[in-house]
């Protein structure tokens, strides 16, 4: 909101406030003033004259040579370039000494041998916005108007002797979108009385009920609608005062009865808006939601299609304007117009706010009656632009207010603790010093107690409805920095992370060092991507979105999978193909067919590898990455947490991967393996259909990891006896797994055991048809004393008994 300084002084004096001491005491009274603007951008010496005659420059076609009374004793002569310049005219003249915005200095010149005494002006060189100027007055000088004094400062005339400042509002400070709610504001910092306007008028016609009535159809979107008629305007050229007040709110005039509006509605608050009668329907008015298809050509000749969630203004069932928004064309006041019907309402704000965005049209109507207007101020702003419009368009307005009302304004009462409001602010305010800040406000007020307030907020204030908010009024003009500090009590904690956010912390720092890039994905999704990788969610269902941005993201992710997977594509698609990628996320999923309650949230590690394990050079080939890579990853991590003796890999055919390349993951809790996750490669029909070669990956719920982790680090001292390894391969059957192998000899072994691990798998016609060798590398140790031969075969006997007797394995020759 820019508010002039100039038009506010009209309604509380500033006397003794420079504009940037106002602006600095406004926004320590909680309203930012973005900026102070002065409208004057350097002009001196400038002034009104008077063209008595123009004659052609003997030497150039384009120029002419004026004579001018400035009233500065004796004629100047001029020689001017603009084509819209001509004798009788008031214009403004720039006199020799004066100096215009961006440094220009005005001297006497010759321009092809004729002598030019000063300059004759456009708006633009005056430093105003020839945008926001009428139409006709955008190109060439500035012509002013006949009645104008000759002699007369520019500065002066012009308004220019104006500071502006910008407001930067907050959405529940609407009321500040009025000169009036600026005054209130201002009046209750500086402590000064609010002048309002005086309305002067008289009722001169028959009763306006005769020529035009109103309906209120949408009730709820419309509580208030009330319209004069006005009959006998004369539409024409504002004055030169009213003018200058819409520019420097950044608004262009356009004529008396646009512009009386447009003023009334930055002095109030209140959007108005006035229809040519003779265009309605027998001046009937209705308010109804639109129907479904409707159309309506507003005022900027744009034919807008509406739909029923939008609030429209009809005659005799013919859309005429858009409530709250813009009016329609049809209707619109012209040249012509004689009989007016001026409109002042009361509409909801969501309704126009919805209508506004749905339409892509926002205007300075809409955006006051999104905010909400006051509602007592539908009466007065229309009794207001009526008198204007008097006054100046010499209209006659006819006996009687036409209105339908279906909620009357009412003001809030609320009462207030003083013993609250001290101990809420830290201070000791006595119930005198409280009273008179609610007085400044124009807060009426009154004692229910010793302790207690009564105030009755006007309507004006729509922002206030809580005693809190009444405690914060007290604040802001009692003054922040006069609110004491005290020092924090109470019981205080060192912050710190909670263990599972240590562990992802952990997680995250040894995947990315250890070469995997992290992704953060959506965690919305189409359902069919859930469906691809169901083992997650079970028999739970999908939860979908009450409003989804499209239907790819209309339901929550209930695995990581598919967005890795699509991670990789969009690489793999732009020529980045050797990929390690690891995401830390949540899943969800509900057991309710309709949610009732909050879904389930389950937090997920996603690795995905795919491609090659390096570049190849002269030295290294070119192999790609396999289930192992992936596996070792996700081992180091596990180990790393401290719960590797804790996983078991178990062969396994899950829902969208390889049904050979597969494995389930579980986690020893307890005496039971409880399920985490899968980690294997995905299914070649979802590999194609992604545009991907072989693409591995892994999914582990981290809930179970956080519980059961073990986050000490446990040292220990380093050998100081010798180890013996016994490399043995046996064969044993296909479909027996290398780990069980492992776990025997591990339970078997026991203490002298240090390490026991895999470096060979081989089948093939040497070892049999269903058959596979195994190569194991044994390492045993003893920490208190070096091994015998004795020791070691005794126990290396007993890990190949076990081994052929629990599955049949034997040794290879």
């Amino acid at each position: 909101m820019k508010v002039s300084t100039q038009w506010l002084s009209q309604y509380v004096s500033l006397d003794q406030v420079t504009p940037e001491e106002l602006a600095e005491r406004i926004t320590r009274s909680g309203i930012e003033i973005d900026s102070v603007e002065y409208r004057n951008q350097g002009i001196t010496n400038v002034v009104v004259g008077y063209v008595k005659s123009k004659e052609k420059h003997p030497d150039a076609d384009k120029l002419n040579v004026c004579v001018i009374d400035a009233g500065q004793g004796e004629d100047l002569q001029i020689v001017c370039g603009a084509k819209n310049i001509d004798a009788g005219q008031k214009v403004p003249v720039a006199l020799v000494g004066a100096k215009l915005p961006g440094g220009m200095d005005i001297k006497k010149a010759k321009l092809r041998g004729v002598l030019s005494q000063g300059m004759i002006c456009s708006a633009k060189e005056l430093g105003i916005n020839d945008k926001l100027l009428p139409k006709d007055q955008q190109e060439g000088i500035l012509v002013l108007p006949e009645n104008t004094e000759i002699g007369t400062p520019i500065v002066q005339l012009l308004g220019l002797d104006d500071a502006i400042l910008d407001f930067d509002l907050t959405p529940n400070r609407s009321d500040c979108l009025s000169m009036l709610g600026a005054a209130y504001e201002v009046g209750a910092i500086l402590g000064r009385d609010v002048t309002l306007p005086e309305l002067n008028f008289v009722e001169a016609g028959d009763a306006a009920a005769d020529h035009i009535s109103v309906n209120i159809e949408a009730t709820e979107q419309c509580s208030h609608f009330s319209a004069r008629y006005i009959s006998g305007i004369t539409v024409g050229t504002s004055p030169l005062w009213l003018q200058n007040r819409l520019i420097a709110a950044g608004i262009r005039p356009i004529s008396n009865i646009v512009d009386i509006t447009n003023f009334v509605m930055l002095e109030y608050g209140q959007p108005l808006h006035a229809y040519d009668a003779d265009k309605l329907n027998q001046g009937a008015i209705e308010v109804r939601m639109a129907r479904e298809g409707e159309v309506l050509t507003t005022l900027d000749d744009q034919e807008r299609k509406l739909d029923d969630r939008m609030l429209l203004i009809t005659s005799g069932g013919q859309p005429v304007g858009l409530a709250g928004v813009m009016g329609g064309a049809d209707t619109e006041v012209t040249a012509s117009t004689v009989n007016i019907l001026l409109e002042s309402a009361k509409f909801d704000g969501g309704t126009i706010r919805k209508t506004s965005r749905r339409l892509g049209l926002r205007s300075e109507a809409s955006q006051r009656f999104e905010k909400e207007v006051d509602p007592s101020a539908v009466v007065p702003a229309l009794n207001r632009a009526a008198e204007l419009i008097v006054r100046y368009a010499h209209g006659l307005i006819h006996e009687g207010i036409v209105e339908e009302v279906v909620q009357v304004a009412e003001e809030k009462t609320l009462q207030l603790s003083l013993s609250k409001l001290n101990r809420y602010l830290g201070t000791e305010l006595s119930l005198l010093e409280i009273k008179t800040i609610f007085a400044r406000l124009q807060f009426p007020c009154g004692d229910v107690a010793q302790d207690l307030l009564e105030v009755r907020v006007p309507t004006r204030r729509g922002d206030i409805v809580r005693d809190v908010d009444l405690i914060e009024e007290v604040a802001r003009l009692y003054g922040y920095d006069n609110i004491p500090t005290t020092s924090i009590e109470g019981t205080t904690t060192p912050g710190a992370l909670t263990k599972s956010q240590r562990l992802r912390r952990t997680i995250r720092h040894l995947l990315t060092h250890g070469g995997y890039q992290e992704a953060i994905t959506y965690s919305f999704t189409h359902p069919a991507k859930n469906d691809l990788f169901p083992q997650l969610r079970g028999e739970q269902q999908q939860v979908a979105l009450a409003m989804p941005m499209s239907e790819d993201r209309s339901v929550l992710r209930s695995t990581l999978i598919p967005q890795l997977l699509e991670t990789a594509s969009f690489n793999r698609n732009r020529k980045q193909e050797n990929l390690a990628l690891f995401e830390i996320g949540s899943a969800f999923f509900s057991s309710e067919q309709e949610l009732t309650r909050q879904p389930t949230e389950v937090p997920l590690l996603g690795l995905l590898l795919t491609g090659r394990r390096q570049q190849a050079q002269w030295n290294t080939g070119n192999e790609r990455v396999d289930f192992f890579d992936l596996k070792g990853a996700l081992e180091s991590l596990l180990q790393y947490l401290g719960l590797q003796s804790l996983i078991t890999y178990k062969a396994d055919q899950p829902q969208g991967f390889h049904p050979g390349r597969s494995a389930s993951v579980y986690l020893q809790v307890g005496s039971q393996q409880k399920w985490i996750g899968v980690i294997g490669q995905i299914h070649p029909d979802i590999q194609r259909e992604s545009d991907l070669e072989d693409t591995y990956v892994a999914e582990i719920q981290l809930a179970p990891l956080y519980e059961e982790a073990d986050e000490k680090i446990v040292y220990s001292e380093l050998p100081r006896y010798p180890s013996v390894q016994r490399d043995i391969a046996v064969v044993i059957n296909e479909d027996v797994a290398a780990g069980e192998l492992l776990a025997s000899i591990r339970l078997t072994a026991k203490e002298l055991l240090e390490t026991v691990q895999v470096f060979d798998v081989y089948t093939g016609d040497r070892v049999g048809e269903g058959k596979k060798s195994v190569a194991i590398a044994i390492v045993y140790r003893h920490a208190e004393h070096t091994l015998t031969d004795e020791e070691v075969t005794t126990v290396h006997d007993q890990v190949l008994t076990v081994l052929s007797e629990q599955f049949g394995a034997e040794l290879r020759k």
